[in-house]
């Protein structure tokens, strides 16, 4: 088991023990079990994946939808620290208002008048795109 510590600008997400974490990285999403040699990376925006027991169906795993931010593999400690601006669990995501969201960041994105506003309108596509995807994983994986 590793002990995972999802930390945002908000408080602490998740902190428990567990047995894999998947996480987007610059270099395409890892996979993190016991025993992991130690890292540091850059998290981009994508899903995290978390695995709490070995047995652990799919359907089973928490979904948290994440913007980016730094993740640090201590191997001695056998803790994972991913630290970033926000992180959205699967159950806390309206799939609608994700999905109005994104309908209305397309929108500003097709009316941007210069490069910033045009950089901020493809941010929240990116952020709103992940919490759409997160919001499908957790139909599609509906806990009994």
């Amino acid at each position: 088991m590793i002990r995972l510590r999802l930390e945002t600008i908000s408080g602490t997400k998740y902190d428990d023990d567990v047995y894999e974490v998947e996480l987007p990285t610059m270099a395409g999403q890892i996979g993190v079990l016991t025993g992991h040699m130690p890292l540091i990376s850059v998290a981009t925006h994508g899903v995290i994946k978390i695995r709490k027991t070995a047995g652990e169906p799919d359907d089973m795993r928490d979904f948290f939808a994440t913007n980016g931010g730094v993740i640090e593999m201590d191997h001695e400690a056998g803790t994972l620290t991913v630290l970033v601006d926000e992180a959205d669990h699967a159950d806390d995501i309206s799939e609608d208002e994700a999905k109005k969201a994104y309908e209305l960041a397309q929108k500003m994105k097709g009316e941007a008048k210069d490069q910033v506003s045009l950089e901020h309108a493809q941010s929240l596509m990116d952020r709103h795109a992940v919490r759409l995807q997160v919001a499908g994983l957790k139909r599609r994986h509906r806990r009994p």
